[in-house]
């Protein structure tokens, strides 16, 4: 740490100025052993005090958290200083980048922090929650440690609060990898990534990945470390909504965010958790100016009575939001399936993307050969079926079509994956969209 600005009155909270990786943050550490980890109403305010200097200084904030929460002791004062610090953090929002670590325990007030946060990094045997065993038990009478209510590997697959998960002595190491994909503030560029990575590098192992069977699954993060540079792809909530993948990673030295639906699981279908994992990410990579590079392989929404009554429609809904928001740098790439509702919602052309590509391989249609036969040729004979299902396929389900209409920028070789992104990055790199002047948009949640 470089600058101390402040130490709580306890002692156990510190705010100054680090340099993490290079990087110039804003570094402030809440641990309090006392009291259970109970923090004074100082405490907070040297949270607020540090929050308050990143928002003025322009540095991104990174949160080391464990604490209780508010100490019950000085009453409603204690959560005062709570309220007053989620306030700041709100207003670093989307201003500098929020990273938080927890190390131990983050219960109440500060596990609303961290529910702020942009990223949040949790040790292996961390727990969070706002309400703790004993309450649950009285209001529910069911019995639960915190380890089961909230512990890290809960937070990892479940809530998709922890964004990765690492031992409590690799945690700030493991916020130094990502920040160093992120710039200072909104109002400056991501860093360039150092890399030896031949810009033409071909990628020919990135096309051999697709199994050769239309409905055979296959690892999406094989053909993503083919085709960043030096293979260095950071995940984040791998472990949550794992039918959507989404990290960083750099192409010619341009630090991206990435997107792309996993066939490995569930198909690649989109559902609710992927759609609020898809659209937080892009959200964040267009806040912080970093480009978008998705990788397309979805047969569409995943059906399901339980997935519509839990609000299907304005949870995916969230992800078109996000992408039609967004004004950073869009390039995607179908890499097979992008078939009816969400080949629009993931980045198409008709949500503002800037570059469309496909692969050969990709078909976009509004819904798979076999689909339309039962619903265009219902009660036709099988020979009959079988005949419109092979025209189907020679028709619609490729990319020549679209590219035809449009809708396709261009279908590009496989192994030239890579260098047709870094291209296209190089032709968007001064793109600059003029915001309309209004109070607010007003997303679906």
């Amino acid at each position: 740490m470089e600058l101390q600005l402040r130490a709580g009155a306890s002692g156990h909270v510190t705010a100054g100025v680090a340099t993490l990786g290079g990087r110039t943050a804003m570094l402030i550490s809440a641990d309090s052993p006392h009291r259970r980890g109970a923090l004074a109403p100082a405490d907070s305010e040297t949270i607020v005090a540090g929050l308050q200097t990143a928002l003025a200084k322009r540095l991104p904030v990174v949160l080391m958290l464990s604490s209780s929460g508010a100490d019950a002791h000085h009453g409603v004062a204690a959560l005062h200083g709570w309220g007053e610090a989620a306030r700041v953090l709100v207003r670093c929002s989307g201003v500098v980048p929020i990273l938080a670590g927890v190390t131990g325990q983050a219960i109440s007030g500060i596990a609303l922090l961290i529910g702020l946060a942009d990223i949040v990094v949790m040790a292996d045997d961390a727990y969070a929650f706002v309400s703790g065993p004993v309450p649950v038990q009285e209001m529910t009478g069911v019995v639960i440690g915190p380890d089961e209510l909230g512990g890290a590997p809960i937070h990892a697959r479940a809530s998709g609060t922890a964004c990765a998960i690492t031992s409590a002595d690799d945690v700030l190491e493991t916020l130094t990898d990502m920040l160093a994909y992120l710039p200072h503030h909104c109002d400056e560029l991501p860093p360039t990534i150092d890399t030896a990575d031949p810009r033409g590098r071909l990628t020919p192992e990135a096309g051999a990945l697709l199994p050769t069977q239309a409905t055979g699954a296959y690892d999406v993060r094989g053909i993503i470390g083919e085709s960043v540079d030096d293979g260095c792809f950071v995940e984040l909530r791998a472990g949550w909504a794992p039918n959507m993948v989404t990290g960083f990673a750099s192409l010619g030295g341009y630090a991206v965010g990435v997107l792309a639906n996993q066939p490995m699981s569930i198909a690649g279908t989109l559902d609710i958790a992927a759609s609020q994992k898809g659209a937080r990410f892009v959200n964040f990579c267009d806040a912080f100016g970093l480009p978008l590079v998705t990788l397309v392989d979805t047969p569409g929404f995943y059906p399901g009575k339980d997935l519509e009554w839990r609000g299907m429609i304005r949870h995916g809904a969230q992800l078109a939001f996000a992408y039609a928001r967004a004004t950073v740098p869009r390039v995607a790439v179908v890499l097979r399936k992008s078939y009816g509702g969400a080949y629009i919602v993931m980045d198409s052309k008709t949500m503002g993307n800037d570059v469309y590509l496909a692969w050969p391989s990709a078909e976009l249609a509004v819904m798979g050969a076999e689909q339309a036969a039962q619903i265009l040729r219902r009660g036709a004979d099988p020979t009959e079926i079988a005949d419109y299902v092979a025209d189907y396929e020679g028709t619609y389900l490729n990319p020549y079509v679209a590219a035809e209409r449009g809708y396709v920028d261009g279908v590009i070789d496989p192994a030239h994956t890579r260098r047709e992104l870094i291209d296209t990055l190089d032709m968007l790199s001064t793109k600059r969209e003029r915001l309309r002047q209004r109070r607010h948009d007003n997303t679906p949640l």
